[in-house]
């Protein structure tokens, strides 16, 4: 199975609002919370094994069900360390993929290949119209540091809770009430971007209305369309 476990499918650059967020529809939204990776700054996990592996062996460690990829990325994005996370591999899935994982902790900043086309933009427009922009994220706290240091994107943003260093993971409820009560923000006047669908319904569970992103034009488009005063694409 290619792609994140448990993945839903949600409208793309569409608020939904599902759960305890159905009360918060139609809201005007005075917070936007970003997610980090493939929203404002692009995760390409494929691109770290490039230099040394095969694409039949990258499709293969990309398939969850072969490698336990996704399962050991998010025991690092949990706070467990990368030791504890190649060791799992090795138990469970064996090699070449514990060598594989490794090897990607070894090389993560490989993954980090740029920040995402026109967030910088975004973030700055709904700054100046008095939006609060806030962070929140599934990272390790031992590769954050890689990503904090290269995107000045991510210094923009008013606040930020990141998994590895919070131990809670999205989707769950409890990373998002974490940030809503870190960011002194409520739910009802946020609304949470994110590229994976299974987040999105995280965030409807904790009351806060949320955006699948897909597209830079698409969610400026919804963000505009939710009474938020920025420049509109010309």
């Amino acid at each position: 199975m290619n792609g994140y476990p448990g993945e839903v499918e949600l409208p793309a650059d569409t608020i939904v609002a599902t759960d305890l967020a159905e009360t918060a529809q139609g809201k005007p939204i005075y917070n936007v919370i970003f997610d980090f990776g493939n929203v404002l700054v692009d995760w390409d996990p494929r691109a770290v094994f490039v230099a040394r592996y095969s694409s039949e062996s990258i499709e293969q460690m990309m398939d969850n069900d072969i490698s336990g990829f996704y399962n050991a990325n998010d025991m690092m994005n949990e706070g467990y360390s990368g030791e504890e996370a190649v060791a799992w591999v090795s138990e469970h899935r064996g090699e070449p993929w514990a060598s594989m994982f490794q090897y990607y902790c070894d090389n993560m900043v490989d993954a980090l290949t740029g920040p995402m086309v026109g967030a910088r933009k975004l973030v700055e427009d709904l700054k100046a119209a008095g939006i609060g922009v806030w962070g929140l994220s599934n990272w390790s706290a031992e590769t954050f540091p890689l990503v904090w240091e290269r995107y000045e994107i991510l210094h923009m943003l008013q606040g930020k809770v990141v998994s590895g260093y919070a131990h809670k993971l999205k989707p769950h409820t409890d990373i998002y009430e974490l940030a809503l009560e870190e960011f002194n923000i409520e739910a009802d006047g946020a609304v949470f971007v994110d590229d994976l669908g299974v987040n999105i319904l995280g965030a409807n569970s904790a009351g806060i209305r949320g955006i699948r992103y897909e597209d830079p034009y698409g969610l400026r488009t919804a963000l505009i369309e939710s009474g938020i005063d920025i420049p509109q694409v010309q």
